[in-house]
């Protein structure tokens, strides 16, 4: 699988999240081509501020793999990690980000974001961790856009 078919996967998960009234974010962990752990934002539901699509993934892939270090993993998330998650991705010493939409992105639809960008966390946390950015940005966007009508399913 691409890096396309795994972001995807995230859109879609984030899909489902919307559905259920929360905020358009969904990420997945992957390791050697074979996903993980996929999750989307549960903040709403879980009454948790901390409950962000990129932690939810890395809670359930370091329960399935019996680790707190994800090396050798790399996420997929709709839109770039907010100093949080991307803080969480470095300790869990995820090797590979990859995301959709930006920041600043997420913010033009409503969405209130801490504006450091993932390039500035990686230079502060030293972490080398590799990222890239902007796959499927454009089909992220339509998921945010979307999400901003009140829409809560992907038009055909």
């Amino acid at each position: 699988m691409t890096d396309e078919d795994f972001m995807r996967l995230a859109i879609q998960t984030a899909w489902q999240g919307v559905a259920k009234g929360e905020m358009p974010f969904g990420a997945c962990i992957v390791s050697k081509g074979q996903v993980i752990s996929v999750a989307h934002n549960s903040a709403k539901t879980d009454m948790d501020t901390t409950a962000h699509a990129e932690v939810q993934a890395i809670r359930e892939a370091s329960r399935r793999l019996k680790s707190l270090e994800l090396t050798g993993c790399a996420i997929y998330s709709t839109c770039e990690p907010c100093p949080m998650c991307f803080t969480a991705c470095a300790w869990a010493k995820v090797g590979r980000i990859v995301y959709a939409c930006r920041i600043a992105d997420a913010d033009k639809t409503g969405i209130r974001q801490v504006p450091i960008s993932s390039a500035r966390m990686n230079q502060l946390s030293q972490s080398g961790v590799e990222v890239v950015r902007d796959v499927l940005r454009e089909e992220s966007l339509k998921l945010f856009e979307a999400w901003r009508r009140g829409e809560t399913r992907p038009s055909r």
